[in-house]
């Protein structure tokens, strides 16, 4: 299993932006199809968007047009662009992989086996 840490979380102004990253190790990270999740205080945890091995993307409504998920294979790196925040896009956010190592890309349901700590990001003027 990958061993995933996150950063780039801030605050930040509703309009801005942010990038999040996610560093993997401990395994062939181009084996996994990748995911960022987000949990909000009170709320149950929602998946934001997902990448497979060659670049397919999958977003939630919530946040399609806005951010853009995307890796770089042999960095072992996992990236979430976040334009136009808003205050509802506060939460604690998190990367994940797939459990099974088909490189596929995940959709909602999909079983995730491997999590990082998280970072947090707040929208707030």
């Amino acid at each position: 299993q990958l061993q995933l840490v996150e950063t780039g979380g801030a605050l930040v102004q509703p309009g801005g932006s942010l990038r999040l990253s996610c560093s993997a190790s401990g395994g062939t990270f181009s084996d996994y199809g990748m995911g960022w999740f987000r949990q909000a205080p009170g709320k149950e945890r929602e998946l934001v968007a997902t990448i497979g091995r060659n670049g397919q993307t999958w977003y939630a409504d919530s946040v399609k047009d806005r951010f853009t998920i995307s890796r770089a294979n042999w960095q072992r790196l996992l990236h979430l662009q976040m334009n136009t925040l808003k205050p509802e896009d506060t939460a604690v956010y998190y990367c994940a992989a797939a459990a099974r190592r088909s490189g596929l890309i995940p959709r909602p349901g999909t079983e995730f086996g491997s999590w990082g700590q998280g970072t947090q990001v707040t929208v707030s003027s």
